[in-house]
């Protein structure tokens, strides 16, 4: 699963958050988020995630507008589900999954992702991509993003087994594939959403131009 962000999306959650608390939009708090708060959050390097519940209740504070725990849900889920257009998952994921599965072996998935993890463990769900994954792990739910060791750690211990082991595929070479290279997995740099490129970054042991092309890999591998 990728995220394909664009701006007009801030816009549409905002007002589908309010809405869901029963509150008209307050343009000067999207305005103010989208330029103080934003960048924040997509800011190359950035290690440590930003604890999104929190952010959004003190934003709509500033508009002296206070929030129960129900109601900032409410908010966060109708911003959640306002964002699903950004949220693509590639034609192939379901065969190449059912694939590696199919050979015995474990799958996993680890994002960088702000929201509240059980409507991101719930998009899997409905995407019919959790079911065919051993572990999933997101930085909203580990306090920390790629490259950080941590969110790889909490994966690899979910998935039990050892860096050596595994073929970490990340389409970021400075976040996907340093991170996971720095503890020892083998890597493979997914081409179907993008072509990154980064001079400072690691080579990926591998490249991969189609989903399937992630197959080839494992079999060299093995």
């Amino acid at each position: 699963m990728r995220w394909a962000w664009e701006p007009e999306l801030l816009d549409a959650g905002h007002a589908a958050g309010f809405h869901a608390i029963g509150r008209a939009p307050v343009p000067a708090l999207t305005e103010r988020f989208r330029e103080a708060y934003l960048p924040l959050l997509w800011v190359p390097g950035t290690l440590e995630e930003v604890e999104y519940p929190g952010l959004v209740r003190r934003l709509l504070a500033e508009e002296g507008i206070e929030v129960d725990d129900v109601e900032l849900e409410r908010f966060l889920e109708a911003e959640h589900a306002a964002w699903s257009a950004a949220r693509m998952l590639a034609s192939t994921t379901h065969a190449l999954l059912d694939t590696l599965r199919g050979r015995g072996l474990k799958t996993g998935l680890v994002s960088n992702a702000l929201d509240p993890p059980g409507l991101l463990h719930r998009d899997l769900a409905e995407m019919g991509v959790a079911q065919r994954l051993d572990a999933a792990v997101f930085s909203s739910e580990v306090g920390w993003r790629k490259p950080h060791p941590a969110i790889f750690e909490r994966a690899l211990d979910a998935l039990g087994v050892k860096p050596g082991e595994v073929l970490f595929v990340g389409d970021t070479l400075a976040t996907d594939v340093a991170g996971a290279a720095a503890l020892g997995m083998h890597t493979c740099q997914a081409l179907w959403f993008r072509a990154d490129e980064d001079a400072g970054a690691p080579e990926p042991d591998f490249r991969a131009f189609t989903q399937m092309d992630v197959v080839t890999a494992v079999g060299r591998l093995a």
